[in-house]
């Protein structure tokens, strides 16, 4: 174990933090944001990489954004979101018109070990593993209550940007 502790990271940085990890990582671009982040994908759902605030030299990022969106066909009602924050104490759940996101935060400010990141990553994987059973399960219980008509027919996984526009991306 490293007693060294990380308190930035470039984008360089986060995709070795992944690929040590066992992710496959690809670079992304979301020219509306004039933004460049990282994609991957965990259990067949892609998720995005997103570097947060910055040093004020531009020469590190100090917080990270994983967020993994799902498009939703059809209604899913508030109550399922409500019941996978009440039960889950890492990662938010958000529904936003026809989108929803998990997202979990990663800190670096103030200095964290590769072990920890790596342990964070671990949780992150989780999560979206239990988030697909805990939809399937929800989609579920839905059907038999309720008509599938204006029930969450269908949860799609698959790129969505932010700004409307597809996601440009190079693999490395």
């Amino acid at each position: 174990m490293s007693d060294t502790l990380i308190s930035k990271l470039d984008l360089e940085g986060l995709r070795e933090l992944f690929q040590l990890a066992g992710y496959r990582v690809e670079t992304a671009s979301d020219p509306v944001a004039n933004l460049t982040y990282l994609r991957s994908a965990t259990n067949g759902l892609a998720f995005d990489i997103r570097p947060g605030n910055r040093l004020p030299d531009g020469e590190g990022i100090l917080d990270i954004a994983l967020v993994a969106v799902i498009q939703v066909q059809g209604e899913l009602p508030l109550a399922v979101v409500n019941r996978w924050n009440a039960s889950r104490r890492f990662g938010r759940l958000q529904l936003s018109g026809p989108f929803l996101a998990l997202s979990l935060d990663l800190l670096l400010a103030g200095g964290v070990s590769r072990d920890h990141l790596r342990a964070e990553i671990e949780i992150w994987d989780h999560l979206v593993q239990q988030l697909i059973v805990f939809l399937r399960e929800e989609l579920a219980g839905l059907a038999q209550t309720r008509p599938v008509d204006g029930v969450a027919d269908a949860v799609q996984a698959g790129p969505a940007s932010d700004a409307g526009g597809a996601p440009q991306t190079t693999m490395q």
